[in-house]
This record gives structure tokens, C-alpha cells and sequence, in this order.
């Protein structure tokens, strides 16, 4: 199970490596327009529109990029029929056709359906896509039905397992949005202990997208705390050090603590992986602090370390219940980053949010610590520390950039195309599943330039090839078709 988590983790990389670029240039977009959110510039009308572009879809792009990932051998089939079950999970689901399905009005329909294109449903549609691609993309049909052999088929047989998943949604999906929402109810009598528990459970839901059923009760008008509303003066009920508890304490977090864990992953991954993890954790913080984005982070390690995840999620609530003790408040209208902390220092209900300066440092120093702590103390296999990624020290910086040849070479000590089976690359390592280990012979294999070997598995075979390793898959591939 670990070891498919792993996977999953990696297979979330690609479509989490759009992510920051696009919050850079909505943070920036808001800047320039703070209170119109483009209505007074051209300017920053384009840049929030081009960045929403990806933030708004970001569950397309997990469908997209989970199915290409967690396929065989990373083929475009499996990102189209990742795309397929999207698109048919999340229009069958649609409040307009659940209301056609109940013969009532769309007004009418659960909340629940309103909320069906979530983070969730992208990563559950890019696994039905892969998994059906794995199983059906060698399956041979008739000749009458020779067309839909094959890859051809995956779309069809996706298709289908799409609408028997999207029957189960429709029953489970209004019963788990509608626990979440009386949850959240139930906890608002509890002050600041009621705080730190929703900051928790907003962290630990995001992996599944649910978290937008408890902040459409905190956040929102739905349960009479519209903390946003009330906090930026637009809905009556306003309390002064009150209002804004629900919203503070992301602050500490997204803007100090997770930048503070990102380092603690730099300073603890693997030497020779450090310049490979350093872009993406790097853009994650700038992405985090100044707009609040924090997926890019998250999704880093969540998959990848789920155990550092639920610790992350706990500092969280703690945050929460801190901020909700002290006489400080601070709001957003988009996230708690840089760009809304300063924007709310005018707000309403402001009070005091320069207070939040020390105590998110004090955030950055224990996640650095605790992250630091746990990650090597219980081997936590974060970005650089992945095990199906190196060998310590088991890396080659080739002396020219000949990647067919070296591929030429792998290829002959493997045994030649008729002896693979399937192809994979992770970050350094050219992963092969071959169907005789006899016939590997690794004296050749390393005469190419490579450093290191192992055999993991009867049929499996891992090649140390470095950071350059995709170059030589793209080359390996191209010789085994």
C-alpha cells in the first residue's frame, strides 16, 4: 500500500508543478487591484484570470496527470481516459442533472452535488482511468471489432467504469457532505477549541476535497458565522475579536509553517537529490507565502510521508486555537498569504495583525524541528528520500549528453526489446519489469556509464541513471516499440 501511495505521490508531481506559477500571478493580480479583484484594471484582470485558469482546475489537471502517472508506461491514452472519467463523473453528478434525475427544480437539489468537481474526484477519476488503461490497453477484440482493440479501448472501458462509480457518488456523496456540515455546527459553541478542530480538519481534508464543506460553514453564510462577510464589512453581525477566528490561523501556517517543513525536506533529502527537489520546494514556499497556495507543498508529501501530513494537520488546528485565544485578527478574501494579510490590516475587524509576525516564526521554527525530527527519526520518505528513487551515492554525471547511446547500451544488456515488459523512470532511476533476469547482464548495462543496479523483484530491474534519467527513458522507449 505504501509503496502505491509512493506512486500516487509522484503521479500528483507533474500536475502540482503548474500550481505555483499560476498563485505567483494571482497574488500578483490582486496586488494591483485589491479591492475590485480586476473590475478597476485591465491588467490585473488578466493576470487573475490567467492564474485561475489552472487554480480553478486543478482537479482536471490531477485527473490528467494521476492517470498518466499511475499508468504502465506514463502513455497519453491514460491521461485521455483520466480526462474521460472527469468529464462523466462530474456531469452526471451535476446539480442540473441530479435535478432532472429527481424531477425537481435545480434550487432543490443537495448542496453536496454543488461541490462534486473537487480534488478528490480528479484523483479518483485519474485512477479508474489508469487502472482501466492498465488492464484493457493489450485487449484484443474481434475483427468486426478490430478498431476498438487495444488502446481504443480504454475510453470505452473507462466510460463505464465511470458511471458505475458516479452511481455510488450519488448516494455517498450528499450522506459525507452533509456529516461534514452538521460536524461543523456542532463545534461552534467551543470558541478557540472550536477553532484549532476546524483548522485540523480543513488540512486533513484536503487530500479529498471535502474540506469545501466546512468552510462553506464557517466561511459562509450557512450556519450564521460568515466570517469572511463579516470580517470585510459586508454582512451585519460583526463582532470585534471575534470575527476572523475561523480565518487567522491559516496565516501562521501557509505564509511561516510550511515554508519552515519545506526546508526541513530540502535540508533532509538525499545529497544527490537535493538540486532535484530544490526547484520544487522553492516555488511551493514562494507559493505558499505570498498567495496562500499551499498544494503545491502539500501534495508534495501528503501521499508521500501520510504520517508527517496528519502531523501537519494537527500543528494546524493548533494554530487555530492560538490565534483564537490572542486579540489578534487577520482575514482573507482568497487565501492566507503575504498579499491578504497586508490588504487586511485596514479591514473592519482588524486587530493587531502585526502580532502575527512573531507567532508565525515560532511556526517556522517547530515545523523546521518537528519536521526535521520526524523525518529522520522514522525515515519519512519526503521529495529526495523516496526509495525506488537512488541508492546513496549511486549517481553518474555523464561526460556528454548522448542519451541514445547510453539507451542503445541499457537496451543490449537488458536482453534486447523482446525480454521488457514495461517502462517507468522516477527521478533518477530507469525502472524496467523485463520477463527473464537471465538474460540482464550487467556488466554491459554499466559500461554505458551508469553507476548502479538492483534487482527489487523477480522481474523487476532499477538502472541509477541520475537527473538526466527521463532523456534516456524518452530514447529507451522509442527503441522498444
Amino acid at each position: 500500500m505504501m509503496k502505491y501511495l509512493q506512486k500516487l505521490g509522484k503521479s500528483l508531481m507533474l500536475p502540482v508543478a503548474c500550481l505555483p506559477v499560476a498563485s505567483v500571478v494571482m497574488g500578483i493580480g490582486y496586488w494591483m487591484d485589491p479591492t475590485g479583484w480586476g473590475a478597476n484594471s485591465v491588467a490585473a484582470a488578466f493576470l487573475i484570470k490567467a492564474g485561475s485558469a489552472l487554480i480553478d482546475n486543478m482537479a482536471i489537471l490531477f485527473a490528467i496527470g494521476v492517470a498518466v502517472g499511475m499508468s504502465d508506461d506514463n502513455d497519453g491514452t491514460a491521461g485521455l481516459a483520466g480526462l474521460v472519467s472527469w468529464l462523466m463523473i462530474t456531469t452526471l453528478l451535476k446539480p442540473a442533472a441530479v435535478a432532472m434525475y429527481q424531477g425537481i427544480d435545480v434550487a432543490a437539489v443537495p448542496a453536496a452535488f454543488g461541490k462534486v468537481e473537487t480534488a478528490f474526484v480528479g484523483i479518483l477519476a485519474g485512477l479508474i482511468g489508469a487502472s482501466c488503461y492498465n488492464k484493457f490497453k493489450n485487449t484484443k477484440l474481434p475483427d468486426a471489432l478490430g478498431f476498438f482493440s487495444g488502446k481504443r479501448s480504454v475510453a470505452m472501458v473507462t466510460a463505464a467504469a465511470s458511471i458505475v462509480a458516479a452511481i455510488v457518488l450519488y448516494f455517498v456523496w450528499p450522506f459525507v457532505y452533509g456529516a461534514l456540515v452538521a460536524f461543523g455546527k456542532s463545534i461552534l459553541s467551543t470558541g478557540a477549541v472550536g477553532s484549532g478542530i476546524y483548522l485540523f480538519l480543513n488540512r486533513l481534508l484536503i487530500p479529498t476535497g471535502l474540506h469545501h464543506a466546512l468552510n462553506s460553514v464557517f466561511w459562509f453564510d450557512i450556519a450564521g458565522i460568515n466570517d469572511i462577510g463579516k470580517f470585510w464589512g459586508r454582512a451585519e453581525g460583526a463582532v470585534l475579536g471575534q470575527t476572523g477566528m475561523y480565518l487567522t490561523g491559516f496565516f501562521p501556517i501557509m505564509m511561516f509553517g510550511l515554508p519552515g517543513a519545506a526546508l526541513a525536506m530540502y535540508h533532509t533529502a538525499k545529497d544527490k537529490k537535493k538540486k532535484a527537489v530544490y526547484g520544487l520546494l522553492l516555488a511551493g514556499s514562494i507559493s505558499a507565502f505570498f498567495t496562500g497556495v499551499t498544494e503545491p507543498l502539500e501534495f508534495a508529501f501528503m501521499f508521500l510521508a501520510p504520517g508527517l501530513y496528519l502531523i501537519h494537520a494537527g500543528l494546524a488546528g493548533i494554530s487555530g486555537f492560538i490565534c483564537a485565544l490572542l486579540p489578534v485578527r487577520s482575514g482573507f478574501n482568497f487565501s492566507g498569504g503575504f498579499v491578504d494579510w497586508v490588504l487586511s490590516f485596514k479591514a473592519p475587524m482588524a486587530q493587531n495583525p502585526l502580532l502575527l509576525l512573531p507567532i508565525g516564526i515560532g511556526f517556522f521554527i517547530v515545523y523546521y524541528v518537528i519536521f526535521r525530527f520526524a523525518i529522520t527519526k522514522f525515515n519519512l520518505k519526503t521529495p529526495g528520500r523516496e526509495d525506488d528513487d537512488d541508492s546513496e551515492g549511486e549517481f553518474v554525471e555523464f561526460a556528454n549528453n548522448d542519451f541514445t547511446q547510453i539507451a542503445s547500451i541499457i537496451l543490449k544488456g537488458i536482453g534486447g526489446k523482446e525480454n521488457v515488459v514495461s517502462i517507468d523512470n522516477c527521478i533518477t532511476r530507469l525502472r524496467l519489469e523485463v520477463k527473464d533476469q537471465t538474460k540482464v547482464n550487467e556488466k554491459i548495462i554499466k559500461s554505458a556509464g551508469i553507476s548502479g543496479m538492483i534487482r527489487p523483484g523477480k522481474t523487476s530491474v532499477q538502472i541509477i541513471v541520475g537527473t538526466q534519467v527521463q532523456f534516456v527513458a524518452d530514447e529507451f522507449k522509442k527503441m522498444c516499440k
